[in-house]
């Protein structure tokens, strides 16, 4: 096979990018997406038709010490994001299905996410563990990844409740999931961007730890706030709360008190690590 999609891995990319590309179009074939989670779903498939498809072109075009001079290992990001799409592709692949019902998407999408772990195991045996590879880089992402099912959910909920439901408080939790989201995708980037390793060595190692401080403090009051003002209306008159989603506040509830452990147990590794 000729181009960028050479060798095994090359195969399994282009079949990563076909069925990601089935998956869309079906969707997109059935209307707009109107629901948060659809909407979710459609920005998966997108998302890993881009990032094996950009990967591969990279590797073809550009040269390896090209690479080097931006990226501190190259084999330990492709490892990291096929991993992170065959977490992204789960996800959209059992949403999609108990949210939609729609079996030839859930198949070509089930498809996608198997290819995507086959590859994700065969790079990670063969990559040296680094960023991306190591507990830190792949708590960072874990913590992004429950971040943006915390907010689809707690968009969806918005989107389908009446006015009433939409609380101060439980805005303010929304605006926590945000924030939160938005710094460690950053904190991401930073590490694995070469020249600000160099610049922020030592700063960037700081950062993490207040981050992680702001970032627990917050997400507790965050947690508390939504169950206090989202689940208030409804235990004390349920026959108002016909168009209020449990199922999404739920999600937003049990996400939010997951991503608080990962954010304490990140914590205690920038302690450790001082």
């Amino acid at each position: 096979m000729r181009g960028p999609f050479k060798g095994c891995r090359g195969l399994l990319r282009l079949l990563e990018i076909i069925f990601s590309a089935l998956s869309f179009i079906i969707v997109i074939s059935r209307g707009r997406a109107v629901s948060p989670w659809g909407v979710w779903c459609e920005f998966v498939w997108v998302f890993c038709i881009t990032v094996p498809l950009v990967l591969s072109v990279v590797e073809a075009k550009m040269r390896p010490i090209l690479l080097a001079v931006f990226l501190p290992n190259w084999a330990d990001l492709t490892c990291g994001l096929t991993t992170l799409c065959a977490v992204m592709t789960t996800s959209a692949t059992v949403i999609f299905a108990a949210v939609f019902a729609n079996t030839l998407c859930f198949i070509t999408s089930l498809v996608a996410t198997a290819v995507f772990l086959i590859d994700g195991v065969m790079q990670r045996k063969m990559s040296p563990s680094s960023y991306l590879s190591g507990p830190r880089g792949r708590l960072r992402t874990t913590e992004a990844f429950m971040a943006c099912i915390i907010l689809t959910a707690a968009a969806d909920h918005c989107v389908n409740g009446e006015w009433s439901f939409r609380l101060l408080g439980m805005i303010c939790s929304i605006t926590v999931f945000a924030v939160c989201l938005l710094v460690t995708v950053v904190i991401i980037v930073l590490h694995l961007l070469k020249p600000l390793q160099y610049l922020l060595s030592f700063k960037l190692s700081v950062m993490e730890l207040v981050f992680n401080i702001v970032a627990v403090l917050l997400y507790l009051l965050a947690v508390i706030l939504w169950c206090i003002f989202g689940y208030k209306r409804y235990m004390y008159n349920p026959s108002t709360c016909d168009k209020c989603s449990l199922v999404n506040m739920n999600t937003v509830t049990m996400g939010a008190i997951v991503n608080l452990v990962f954010y304490v147990v990140d914590l205690v590794l920038s302690l450790r690590s001082r």
